[in-house]
This record gives C-alpha cells, structure tokens and sequence, in this order.
C-alpha cells in the first residue's frame, strides 16, 4: 500500500470512528423534549398511539461500548490501520504459510506409510482411497465427474466400469494421471462417399450387437479393412494405442448412428493433460488406487 492510500485509510477510519463514538455518547446525554406524559408529543392512528421516550438500555450500551473497544483493540493488534502492521505483526500470506506447512506436516505423516504400496494394494486400503477419492475429487471431476462415470461431451471416459482405453492395470492409470495420453481418431471424409460412411457405421454398430441395419453391415465389412490397423481385425481395439473396443458396449462419444458417422467423417482428438506439474507421485498413486477399487471386482469400494 503506498502512503498515499495509507494516509487515506486512516483518514477514514478516524472520521468514522469519531462521528460513531460521539453519536453513542451525545444519544446517552442528549435530552428530548417530552410532555407531561413522559411521551414526545407525535401520535398516530387518530392518538391511539403515541410516541414514547425512553433512555438507552444498559445492555445496549455495554454492547455497543464493547464493540469500540473491540475494534480499536483490533486496529492496534493486527494490520488495518493504514500502513501500520499491528503489533503483532500479522500478516494473512505468513498465517497461510504457517498453516500449510501444519498441514503438510501432518500430511507427510500419513502418505509416508503409502510410500512403497502399488496402486493395486493400496486400492485394498480404506485410508488410501479415501485421501484418493478426495484427491480426485479436487483434480479429475471437472472432465470426469465427481463419480468417474465421464462426460461423452468432452471425450472423457468412464474410469468406474471395466472397459479402458490405454489398459486398466495400476501402471497404466498411473501413466495416465502422470503424464497425460493424447488419442487421435484420423477424419477419413475423403476417403468413403456418404454412403460408404453410413454401411461402415453400421457395420461398427453389428460389431457389439447394437442396433443396425444388416444390409449396410455387410456392405460396411469390407470398409473396416482401414480401421483394422488400430482396432483389429475384430474390433477389439489396442490398449496400446488408445484405440478403443468397437466390440464392447461402452462409447466414449456415444452409440447413435449419426455420432459414429460424424466421428468416421471428422475423426477425434481426445487429450488427457499430463498432471505431473500440479500433484507428486504419491498423490497420483492415491487417485490410481481408488479408480482402480471403482473397476476391479475384489478391490475397496
């Protein structure tokens, strides 16, 4: 605060004060008028009511004295007061220092026994998933939920059921939190004419049994030759690739025919940000562990 605004502060709060303090003190001797009836003479209602004088109560007044004391109390102990620091010198950014490094401190203590655990055991851990649901809570529910059941808007999967693009072992979530994933779905409406797009969006739909016409299946099939680079000649995908299972009942964008033909058409681009720059290891351990209790039968739930 320069010493200008410094200056300033404490104009104001001089004045404000004084013109409070002397408006308590002149309303506790100032007298009114009254009449002979102890009232101030304005009445109301045709003289059914009639306007009463009275003195303050004590216990306003000790209230009210107690809040003055209160703030100039407040004013000389901590910063408020134009520029000067209070005496003791407090400062909010040295209490939030003060109060994260209590935190961490007590943090430390608890994660230190996490340490050495893999995702899988300490997905068993109570203690663990709860410090990781909450963790994914604050980091990961924006995309995929406060649940993990995603959001087919954004490209974000579902990370509580059984189906998982890049794999679902503790070191592949792991690979995932730490250092992001960046799936590419080419656009090939170049390379089918809109018929060709429609027979191989339905032949894609007949991998998983969803409903669809078995005429452009069939003339769909021979189409998916280009497809079965990444997703194999069954449609079963490749973990390593990020290239999901078109034979499974799980869509990241959604099932409908005209949502696979648009992703034939204009192809996707899904990004999972590397977290590494805002949580540590142990912390991203924690969040691996309680999504992988949400998809594997015989972890902590």
């Amino acid at each position: 605060m320069t010493s200008f605004w410094g200056m300033w502060v404490m104009i104001l709060i001089v004045v404000n004060l004084g013109i409070t303090l002397f408006l308590f003190l002149w309303g506790m001797r100032v007298r009114i008028p009254t009449l002979a009836d102890g009232t101030s003479g304005h009445v109301w209602a045709h003289g059914v009511l009639r306007e009463g004088v009275r003195k303050l109560p004590l216990w306003w007044v000790l209230v009210s004295a107690g809040m003055f004391v209160a703030g100039i109390g407040y004013l000389v102990l901590y910063p408020g007061f134009g520029k000067f620091n209070g005496v003791l010198d407090w400062t909010s950014q040295q209490q939030l220092a003060q109060d994260t490094a209590a935190n961490d401190s007590k943090l430390d203590a608890t994660m230190s026994r996490f340490a050495l655990g893999t995702v899988e055991q300490l997905a068993n851990d109570g203690d663990a998933t709860r410090i990781g649901q909450r963790l994914f809570v604050d980091n990961c529910a924006a995309c995929h939920g406060r649940d993990g059941h995603g959001n087919a808007a954004l490209g974000a999967p579902n990370l509580v059921d059984q189906y998982w693009l890049y794999g679902g072992s503790g070191d592949a979530i792991m690979t995932s939190i730490v250092e992001g994933r960046h799936g590419v779905m080419p656009a090939f409406d170049t390379s089918f004419d809109a018929a060709g797009v429609t027979n191989l969006a339905n032949y894609v739909l007949s991998l998983s049994g969803a409903g669809h016409s078995a005429h452009s299946a069939a003339a769909g099939k021979p189409l998916f030759a280009v497809c079965a680079s990444c997703h194999g000649v069954d449609g079963k995908g490749n973990p390593a690739i990020g290239a999901p299972n078109l034979a499974s009942a799980t869509w990241l964008y959604g099932s409908d025919i005209e949502t696979i033909e648009h992703t034939i058409r204009h192809g996707r681009g899904g990004t999972m940000p590397a977290w590494r720059s805002r949580i540590n290891e142990a912390q991203a351990r924690l969040i691996a562990a309680w999504i992988y209790g949400q998809s594997h039968d015989g972890a902590a739930r």
